[in-house]
């Protein structure tokens, strides 16, 4: 495969030895992995992602009215993902579940078509990695959590081919629906119900390749505006 024209090639390696160039070609292909990765994912639903998280934090910790805007702000940039249109259409049954994140026991995945939108993912690594690596590929996990795309990006440079990554998608809907009644319950102070709606919707999340979303999702549109 070649990475660079053939005239940048040719002056870089009589200007650098070979070794030099190789670990610059190895450096170039890292980061394109590590960005590769994330082209499939919806701004606006990622960002929502982090609000759930961060919501559900908070009303673990009894923080009940710091909750509401992040249940807010989630349920607008779920209605901004719909808007962008980077979601599919497909019954769970249909999905090419990830096999690092299979269903739990006695699921049985729905038969009945709906919108889904890639609203975050996660890289698996191999037990025999290098302990520096995992610990990146632990920060950028935590990353993505928080919304932080290309903060993750550039952690996982320094780990490149030694990563697969995984997509987690959200049923548009049935996350929507989550999320206000979360809302509802978190403005009536019944923390423990709307904690229970918060866990409907990321235990409804479903992780698929990389390689079947490439083939299921659309190409992105332009976001539309939603909060920062």
């Amino acid at each position: 495969m070649r990475f660079v024209p053939s005239l940048a090639l040719a002056t870089g390696l009589a200007l650098t030895p070979a070794f030099a160039h190789a670990d610059s070609i190895r450096t170039h292909w890292e980061q394109y992995k590590a960005g590769r990765a994330f082209r499939h994912l919806s701004m606006d639903g990622q960002k929502a992602l982090g609000d759930i998280f961060k919501a559900h934090d908070l009303l673990a910790a009894g923080n009940t009215d710091a909750a509401i805007p992040a249940l807010y702000d989630a349920s607008k940039r779920l209605e901004a993902a719909d808007k962008a249109g980077v979601k599919f259409n497909a019954a769970e049954s249909a999905l090419h579940t990830a096999p690092q994140h299979a269903p739990t026991a006695g699921h049985t995945p729905s038969a009945t078509p709906a919108d889904w939108v890639p609203v975050g993912g996660e890289f698996i690594v191999s037990d025999t990695l290098a302990p520096e690596k995992k610990a990146s590929v632990a920060s950028a996990n935590a990353q993505l959590k928080a919304g932080e795309t290309e903060q993750a990006a550039q952690t996982m440079q320094v780990v490149g081919e030694d990563a697969t990554f995984i997509v987690a998608l959200a049923p548009l809907a049935a996350t929507q629906g989550a999320v206000n009644r979360a809302t509802v319950f978190t403005e009536g102070r019944q923390a423990k119900d709307a904690l229970a709606a918060l866990d409907d919707a990321l235990n409804g999340l479903v992780f698929v390749t990389e390689d079947f979303a490439a083939t299921a999702l659309p190409a992105p549109k332009a976001s539309a505006k939603t909060p920062k």
